[in-house]
């Protein structure tokens, strides 16, 4: 699937009435005293950096004049687990799809939306109907013309239950019909107003698709959009190759580049172990890295012909989502104890060296309606008090390894560990999390399972006591992702604490369709305090682009969720 910094994006959704792999080896990380999806959008804006504010239209290690032809290969953690961005949730699907595929908007500000596939468009009095007028001469790659035919078919597909969406379907969860006015003109009906409409559909995973390629069955589906760059090869848990889009006719409005990408070519090559993939980068293997280790972020900075864009990440923070629903963690204060249990602050010193900051709610600090006053409702790190809620809920004897037991049953919880998404140090940090829940008496289990088992027996089947994700995307409306009831894993949304609150629903739909800005503050306030309090969730760290790139690499730019955009990419010498 895949967190605080006073200089932030604000982002409010409101409607715009106008129109062969590397060789790797785990690298061995001490700890002191320890044992420790979403989305992207093609956008230009202005985003969080560590020491303030820059444009992110700034081309890392800019010099010279453009210059066209190279490939260039960018190493990430994780591995692509499907090509269609209306299937799959994780950062690796966006970032890679971002490049195939175009949206209808394109989000050129904190609250503002801008022309891309849709020239123009015009809403509704009731907020209801979105009415789309496309650019003319468009093609997608396998030469299908671009018509409000295909995105028709293209949403169609994202809110099919056979698709089986793992997050585009709730991002556009009130969306009713599409009908074709004219070739070039789309009428979008929601069943109510949503306000955060228009920013869903500038992220990749609601990117307008072929209906050509749409309509072949699932085991022929290939990747067809319109985008700078189009599909080669995907080497399963290897690479995706990608290719230039010569005829490239699409440019988002706000783009720092327009026409054609410069690069010959763009290769995805999935590297899952930090110390590989920086030494891939630094030896000349590959030109760009997602995933500085913080351990190697200060040497990379001082090292000649290199540069480190860091950047704080919008949406949800990496955070340890709690199963309300299963066992001991019924119990409120079984929970809060937990969250009591953890010194996240040191934990995340300790691991990521001051590049990454502890969290103190579920929401990232750079994103809009971020409520402070929430972090008092967090049971910080006090130990007796997580004693104290323990014996208070019946967790009183401890077993001869220091375990608390009630009824002759120890307090376990399963938190499964899923090795090909594990990124940034997480499966060290949480080491640490079950060192020291185990000093207060909680025994915390860690099975290893493959990604088909995560996602059948834990995921959807539930079978998990805890779970940890995090989740980019610029705007509050991600706290309806993260806990409105019906946005189970199994509905194509992220409430994996399985949160059945009445309150909440109500907040964050009231948020989502109110065109009032201090309305949906409050909501997005009272949901922040309320999971916080009720602990549903234990925040940990902000996540932050720490991307790496060779002086070769010029004029990479960063769109809304600090994800790198290669349409304007060139290789230098």
């Amino acid at each position: 699937m895949t967190l605080s910094d006073d200089s932030a994006t604000r982002t409010t959704e409101r409607p715009v009435r106008k129109r062969g792999g590397l060789r790797s080896r785990r690298p061995v990380v001490l700890i002191a005293g320890l044992a420790a999806a979403a989305v992207v959008g093609a956008v230009i804006v202005t985003v969080a950096t560590r020491g303030g504010d820059r444009p992110a239209t700034q081309a890392a290690g800019a010099a010279g004049a453009p210059v066209t032809g190279g490939t260039l290969t960018y190493a990430v953690a994780g591995t692509q687990v499907s090509l269609d961005p209306a299937v799959a949730a994780t950062a690796v699907t966006g970032l890679i799809d971002r490049n195939v595929f175009d949206s209808l908007v394109a989000q050129t500000g904190p609250d503002s939306f801008g022309p891309w596939l849709a020239k123009e468009w015009k809403v509704s009095d009731d907020g209801k109907v979105y009415t789309f007028t496309l650019r003319e001469g468009v093609a997608f790659h396998d030469g299908t013309p671009l018509t409000a035919e295909a995105v028709k078919a293209s949403l169609d597909h994202v809110v099919d239950p056979a698709t089986k969406s793992a997050y585009a379907a709730s991002l556009i969860a009130p969306y009713k019909e599409a009908r074709v006015v004219s070739d070039l003109v789309v009428e979008v009906t929601l069943s109510r107003p949503f306000t955060p409409f228009l920013q869903a559909l500038s992220v990749p995973y609601l990117g307008i698709q072929s209906p050509a390629a749409l309509a072949k069955p699932v085991a022929e589906y290939r990747p067809v959009g319109t985008g700078p760059f189009s599909y080669v090869s995907w080497e399963k848990d290897k690479r995706v190759t990608l290719k230039r889009n010569p005829g490239y006719a699409a440019t988002p409005d706000g783009a720092s580049h327009r026409g054609a990408a410069y690069l010959d070519g763009l290769i995805f090559e999935f590297v899952s172990e930090d110390a590989t993939r920086y030494g891939a980068l630094t030896s000349g293997q590959v030109q760009a890295i997602a995933g500085v280790p913080p351990v190697n972020a200060d040497k990379l900075k001082a090292l000649s012909g290199f540069t480190l864009d860091t950047r704080e990440t919008p949406g949800l923070n990496y955070n340890l989502y709690l199963n309300q629903t299963r066992g001991p963690l019924r119990d409120v204060r079984v929970r809060r104890a937990l969250s009591a249990s953890v010194n996240v602050e040191e934990l995340i010193k300790s691991i990521y060296f001051g590049h990454y900051r502890a969290a103190r709610n579920p929401l990232s600090a750079t994103t809009a309606a971020y409520d402070v006053g929430a972090e008092s409702e967090l049971a910080s790190y006090d130990p007796a008090e997580a004693a104290r809620l323990l014996d208070e809920a019946g967790w009183k004897e401890k077993d001869k390894d220091g375990y608390r037991v009630r009824d002759g049953r120890r307090l376990t919880l399963v938190w499964p560990f899923w090795a090909e998404g594990n990124k940034d140090q997480r499966d060290v940090l949480a080491e640490g999390i079950q060192a020291q829940a185990k000093l207060v008496g909680i025994q915390i289990d860690r099975p290893a399972v493959d990604t088909g088992a995560f996602v059948s027996r834990h995921l959807i089947g539930g079978g998990y006591d805890l779970i940890d994700v995090s989740f980019a995307r610029p705007t509050p409306d991600v706290l309806r992702f993260a806990f409105a009831s019906g946005n189970t894993y199994a509905k194509a949304g992220g409430n994996v604490a399985l949160v059945d609150s009445p309150e909440i629903d109500r907040w964050v739909e009231e948020a989502a369709e109110t065109s009032d800005p201090e309305t949906a503050r409050r909501d997005y306030a009272a949901v922040q305090k309320e999971v916080l309090k009720q602990a549903y969730v234990l925040p940990l760290y902000t996540p932050v682009q720490l991307v790496g790139l060779s002086g070769r690499v010029r004029g990479v730019t960063f769109d809304a969720q600090t994800y790198p955009v290669f349409h304007g990419a060139w290789l230098g010498a």
